[in-house]
């Protein structure tokens, strides 16, 4: 799943790791915090730390590698590396690439990124 801490409008950093659903299927949890929905009261983030507060952006990854509205670095976790590259993004030869950054869904002149493997 995609992980990005919402501190204001735009993030410069993002995780992909694997989220851990609880039997209701809230809270979610990753890297040993809890998450819950902010059930659609949140600007530009979907779910809150339980502990802190803050707020985040969760999701599925897209195959176009443009999870963040904006431009945004993202890191993976050692153990879905591999898995993204060759499942997700459907590019093997980029396995060892632990981050790369990616434009977002809004460019700076408005446009969206017209194929996906445009954006390496």
């Amino acid at each position: 799943m995609y992980i990005e801490p919402k501190g204001g409008v735009a993030s410069l950093d993002a995780n992909i790791g694997r989220v851990r659903f609880s039997k209701s299927g809230r809270p979610l949890e990753y890297d040993g915090r809890k998450f819950r929905s902010l059930k659609g009261a949140g600007f530009k983030a979907n779910y809150f730390d339980v502990k802190s507060g803050k707020q985040y952006w969760i999701s599925r990854c897209r195959k176009d590698g443009n999870d963040g509205l904006y431009r945004t670095t993202i890191h993976f976790d050692a153990d879905v590396r591999k898995e993204y590259w060759e499942s997700v993004r459907d590019m093997p030869e980029r396995r060892g690439q632990a981050s790369f950054v990616s434009t977002g869904k809004h460019k700076p002149n408005g446009q969206e990124p017209k194929n996906w493997r445009d954006n390496k």
